[in-house]
């Protein structure tokens, strides 16, 4: 197998970028799609757009959700929005997404869901049966993970503005005493994980999308997460550090912010990254790295060393983590650099995008 090379920068992304070095505030920027694709350009709009207009302690921390304190207990507080297309596609739909999306966030954080709002915004002339199925897989997936959606708010839009409909869903969260978890806490020596083979959901979509077609149908990995980190927790405690769920930009996106936050150098070996044959066939034919692909099922976990082996038990003692892989170690060297060894030897850094891998993946 030919060495997987990192993709190929988005030219017009690079040029915007490098023509506007002024903060996003700024009237000589526009917004582009490469924004919100997990990359550079969308953590240069959180520091210089976000942050500096928001900041806070909890804010700062930037992590899936925020965690708050109220009358002795941690409250882990997270929202995310989704505007995929196609609205359904193998494995799921928008509304099933969304679940699942906010409570593996507050499942990142170590904690487990209270209760779940649903916002949507709905476009003029979108079927009722299709609204209807939406909001019937929301409810199945907030049933699946012990969840209930207790408030919300529908708001509708001129047709054509629309794209039919997205789809809000905030969460409350509970996290028990003793866990906590943070992308600082990241240190040398520590073992990172993966719950399972990666770039499952966003070569689905695109699969679908370009009219790919393998020898069985390529399904998204959308799922809930929130018993998979209770196992994990349970085996593992408070060596568990860092919780992640690579979703836009993928892990290698996901191990350059925490490697970062952290101050630390992150170490993968790819010949340890599980990765479907249909997926990395996929990848291939799409000209796209699996390292970069978005995930909405797998995990990142990192521990401290002592306890990677039972960590790693547990997950793979779970079905959504059964083949759960130990892919790099952390290291003090190269702060803030996530590197990769090849399967023929050699090293290359795992950078962040700049411009839009994946659009509407999520």
């Amino acid at each position: 197998m030919a060495e997987t090379k990192p993709p190929a920068p988005d030219l017009g992304a690079a040029l915007a970028a490098a023509s506007c070095p002024v903060p996003a505030s700024s009237t000589r920027e526009t917004i582009l799609m490469a924004h919100g694709g997990g990359g550079r350009l969308t953590q240069r709009l959180i520091e210089s757009l976000f942050l500096k207009n928001f900041d806070n302690p909890a804010l700062r921390e930037l992590h899936d959700g925020a965690i708050l304190e109220a009358g002795g207990v941690r409250l882990a507080f997270s929202t995310d929005s989704f505007v995929i297309h196609p609205l359904f596609f193998p494995g799921g739909d928008i509304g099933s997404l969304a679940v699942h999306g906010t409570v593996n966030d507050l499942a990142m954080c170590g904690a487990q869901p209270l209760g779940l709002s649903a916002g949507l915004i709905l476009e003029e002339g979108l079927p009722v049966a299709d609204l209807e199925r939406i909001v019937a897989s929301m409810q199945r997936a907030a049933a699946g993970a012990g969840a209930s959606i207790v408030t919300g708010d529908t708001k509708v839009v001129d047709r054509g503005k629309g794209d039919g409909v997205f789809v809000n869903v905030t969460g409350v969260g509970i996290v028990p005493e003793g866990v906590v978890i943070s992308p600082r806490r990241a240190a040398p020596g520590d073992v990172v994980l993966v719950s399972g083979e990666i770039a499952v959901h966003g070569i689905a979509i695109m699969s679908l999308r370009e009219g790919l077609r393998f020898e069985t149908t390529l399904e998204s990995d959308t799922a809930t997460l929130n018993g998979l980190v209770a196992d994990l927790l349970a085996a593992a405690g408070a060596a568990v550090h860092v919780l992640r769920d690579p979703t836009r930009g993928g892990v290698a996106s996901t191990l350059n912010e925490i490697a970062g936050q952290a101050a630390v150098g992150i170490r993968l070996e790819e010949a340890k990254i599980p990765v479907a044959e249909e997926v990395r066939g996929a990848c291939e034919i799409l000209g796209l790295d699996p390292l970069y692909v978005a995930n909405e099922g797998k995990l990142l976990a990192i521990v401290a060393p002592e306890a990677a082996d039972r960590a790693l038990a547990a997950l793979r003692a779970h079905p959504l983590g059964a083949k759960a892989a130990a892919i790099g170690t952390v290291v003090a060297e190269g702060p803030g650099r996530v590197t990769l060894k090849s399967r023929i030897g050699g090293t290359r850094i795992v950078d962040l995008l700049t411009g839009e891998q994946l659009p509407r993946i999520c």
